[in-house]
């Protein structure tokens, strides 16, 4: 941990600095997934999967520069590079083979799905450990992964 005048107690931050370096993780990988989607998409819905698919992505990076400044505000390293997301990611893998919009639209919804899920139990945990900045950064990308998970979804559901 990097000295810092932050006055949550050391302790604190340093599990929330873990709890967001997983995060990270996950938030790198999912960017990546929403890519993958976007660039392999094929079909009848095609332009607006992908478009979709690139949105999804876009939003997801500029939730990976909040979580990450937020580690190194609470005095961490943003642990960010592709080796480490590969090591420390806890989502599934995507299916490299589907091609059908349907398809992406299932796994990436998964992910989104998956991902959201540990965001919403880390709000809590930002709350227990008194960093209200934290679990308001995470309602944030909470409220707007359900937004863009009901974007994805509303593709099959009729």
């Amino acid at each position: 941990m990097h000295q810092t005048k932050n006055d949550l107690a050391k302790e604190n931050r340093e599990k929330l600095v873990e709890m967001l370096n997983a995060r990270l993780a996950d938030a790198i990988d999912l960017k990546t997934q929403a890519k993958q989607a976007h660039w392999n998409v094929k079909g009848s819905h095609f332009i607006g999967l992908h478009e979709l698919f690139d949105q999804v992505a876009t939003a997801v990076e500029a939730d990976v520069d909040l979580i990450a400044e937020r580690v190194t505000a609470l005095g961490g390293t943003a642990l960010g590079t592709a080796r480490v997301v590969a090591q420390k990611s806890s989502l599934a893998e995507y299916p490299l083979e589907i091609v059908d919009g349907t398809s992406h639209v299932d796994a990436l919804s998964t992910a989104m799905a998956d991902f959201n899920k540990r965001v919403r139990a880390n709000i809590d945990d930002a709350d227990e450990a008194g960093d209200a900045n934290t679990a308001d950064l995470l309602t944030g990308i909470s409220r707007e992964m359900d937004k863009l998970l009901w974007f994805v979804e509303a593709h099959v559901q009729a």
